[in-house]
């Protein structure tokens, strides 16, 4: 009688690689794991290109779950975008929580402003932030606009690694510090961006400007 062929997808890969990381060691190569594990090396490459590249799905898998998870309560789709970026940080926290050990292994001490293991989840996350519609000034001037779009997503992005590097740092129990920093630095990020607060900066800018443009 043949040996059955067993059937994987990107889930089991993951939980194989994670369990084998964590008790063992890395796998030295996508062969020997999947020898290991009973699978041929071709299945592997109709999931992943490479053994790092699982990781790279970890981090892009952990926010999908995390976005199934919010729109799951009736209550999200009447939240405010704050409360929605709430949400989002207390939930994505504690799957992180579920798989410390794990993110621990993957980010270990490296800089992760330049993880490219972070690549599909910096892409998934400015989706996400831009869903939330957070008003913004309109500054009649497209280029303008475009600059504020930018520097609002890219400090959206840096608060979710600055919140991520505090969180693999922080020692006290469940983490309860991460929790008081989450809710202190987002209420804080969305007084920053407060409309009228920036409509006045506006204004004082364009003003400035008509001031000293240089006369033709």
């Amino acid at each position: 009688m043949e040996n059955q062929k067993i059937t994987i997808d990107k889930n089991q890969i993951l939980e194989w690689y994670t369990d084998d990381v964590l008790r063992e060691a890395k796998p030295k190569s996508v062969y020997a794991f999947a020898k290991k594990h009973g699978v041929e090396e071709s299945d592997f490459y109709l999931h992943f290109s490479s053994l790092p590249s699982i990781e790279n799905y970890f981090f892009e898998a952990l926010f999908q779950a995390t976005v199934t998870t919010l729109h799951t309560s009736d209550d999200y789709s009447t939240y405010s975008p704050k409360e929605k970026l709430l949400s989002f940080y207390y939930t994505f926290f504690e799957n992180l929580k579920m798989n410390r050990s794990f993110v621990q292994y993957a980010l270990g001490n490296q800089s992760l402003a330049d993880l490219k293991k972070l690549k599909g989840l910096r892409l998934e996350f400015l989706d996400f932030a831009q869903e939330l519609e957070i008003e913004k000034l309109d500054l009649k001037q497209k280029d303008i606009n475009k600059i504020q779009d930018k520097v609002m997503e890219e400090s959206a992005w840096l608060h979710l690694l600055g919140t991520l590097k505090f969180w693999l740092n922080d020692d006290s129990a469940n983490f309860e510090k991460t929790d008081v920093f989450i809710e202190k630095s987002v209420n804080a990020g969305f007084e920053l961006i407060n409309l009228n607060a920036f409509k006045n900066v506006a204004d004082f800018g364009k003003f400035m400007f008509k001031e000293f443009k240089p006369s033709k």
